[in-house]
């Protein structure tokens, strides 16, 4: 159904507001005008061109041509439009920015800019653009960016089949391969070489690996020793991912940290010494786990907080005395989700709990029980049975790899949502020429 009536009746008292009369009645000034209604809102004249002389600037100091004024005026009425839009569905889904927020993004973009406070205010007046404005501009971008994000990113689904298809295609096996920095000695024979050649050649190999472990300068050794093509600036072979190197080199690799020599390896050059000076874009993460058990005890409006700590106090010294964590846990505790397995959390992993909760177990060492302490849940005491290291390797490249999958799949579905989402508003845009397909203005049902 079309919102004409409103629309233009809108249009029509914002038109009116933009015009004074002078001290002679006969005279009429334009001090505004409106180029577009959307939906419950409108874009003034002074907002496209404020948004035009920022652009102009923008292409200016990038050094590159400008698109023709028609097309650039069109492309910047279609982004305030969408902004509006978007900004108003801010406003009906009651999203908000605080103060504290909107300094500390403030106070990011000047740190960004490398400028002082004072020196940003002149920067900005110097684009005539006053600090209040630039606040609220920065305000808006944030709102955009929230109702962007919690739009679009409920579109997007990344099902284990997409990161298991993504992780064995030769782009995945190349993503998740560490990268190595590295240093080469070559000790050449021939793969036709005599068996006594070939041993010799191997004892030097062997005995330069061995200069290396006892402290040896790789580089210097490969600039006196090495017949490979890099030899002269010291068998450095740059960065290099293990897939970017022949299958003989990455299985050398394999079980080495950094600062280590493989042993020397034949090839049909030679024997080889590698050596990793570097590493960098590990995927390998080891975090530590606890296993705890706990008791919560919640207040109310029988039990206040020295009621519930008390309670913990007596149930701990009950502890202390050998009594079951597990069968007081199940006859006490308030936590639905633990108390039938006698308050067991299993092995948790680190940020997992609230933070008093995390301090607490943090604090107590295995085996022990600790005080009553109070989070936001009530009322709680804690056994420790263990901790361990626990290589979460795998999970963490899965998460990557969604991550990585989802933020190209971003970039797309962002520019469909926008899409949707102008071609179901009422657009009237007045401004001429301004639409390429209509020279009155838009009109779009809803």
């Amino acid at each position: 159904m079309r919102k004409c009536t409103l629309k233009r009746g809108l249009l029509a008292l914002v038109s009116a507001c933009a015009l004074f009369t002078g001290a002679a009645m006969a005279q009429v000034q334009t001090l505004d005008r409106v180029v577009a209604v959307v939906d419950d809102d409108v874009v003034m004249a002074s907002e496209l061109q404020q948004r035009l002389n920022t652009i102009m600037n923008q292409i200016e100091s990038q050094q590159v041509q400008a698109p023709p004024m028609d097309v650039l005026r069109r492309q910047v009425l279609e982004q305030l439009i969408v902004e509006r839009l978007q900004l108003q569905m801010a406003q009906r889904a009651g999203v908000t920015v605080s103060d504290a927020e909107l300094e500390q993004a403030v106070a990011r973009v000047q740190q960004n800019a490398g400028a002082s406070p004072e020196q940003f205010r002149q920067r900005l007046a110097a684009d005539g653009i006053s600090m209040r404005e630039f606040r609220e501009q920065i305000r808006r971008e944030i709102l955009i960016r929230r109702v962007e994000q919690g739009s679009v990113n409920r579109r997007i689904q990344v099902t284990d089949q997409d990161i298991d298809n993504f992780l064995r295609s030769k782009e995945g096996e190349f993503w998740k391969s560490p990268q190595y920095e590295l240093g080469h000695i070559l000790i050449p024979v021939s793969s036709s070489a005599p068996a006594d050649e070939v041993r010799q050649a191997r004892e030097k190999a062997e005995r330069l690996a061995q200069r290396v472990a006892d402290g040896a300068d790789f580089r210097e050794l490969a600039i006196a020793n090495s017949g490979g093509q890099n030899a002269l600036s010291g068998g450095d072979l740059g960065w290099r991912k293990t897939v970017e190197l022949p299958s003989l080199f990455a299985n050398a690799l394999e079980g080495l940290g950094v600062g280590d020599v493989s042993e020397p390896f034949r090839s049909d050059a030679g024997f080889h010494l590698l050596k990793i000076h570097a590493q960098r874009g590990s995927n390998e993460q080891v975090v530590e786990q606890t296993k705890a058990r706990h008791i919560l005890v919640k207040t109310s409006a029988i039990r206040d907080d020295d009621d519930a700590y008390n309670l913990l106090i007596d149930l701990r010294n009950q502890l202390e005395d050998g009594a079951s964590f597990e069968e007081l846990a199940r006859e006490h505790s308030e936590d639905i989700g633990t108390m039938l397995a006698g308050g067991d959390l299993g092995w948790s992993m680190p940020g997992q709990f609230v933070p008093e909760f995390t301090q607490a177990m943090d604090n107590t060492p295995v085996g022990e029980i600790s005080m009553p302490f109070k989070s936001q849940f009530g009322w709680h005491i804690l056994r420790v049975d263990g901790r361990r290291n626990q290589d979460m390797t795998d999970q963490y490249i899965r998460k990557q790899a969604e991550n990585l999958l989802r933020n190209r799949r971003y970039e797309e579905e962002v520019q469909n949502w926008r899409r949707e989402i102008r071609d179901q508003a009422f657009v009237d845009i007045k401004l001429p020429g301004a639409d390429k397909d209509s020279d009155s203005g838009e009109q779009t049902q809803e």
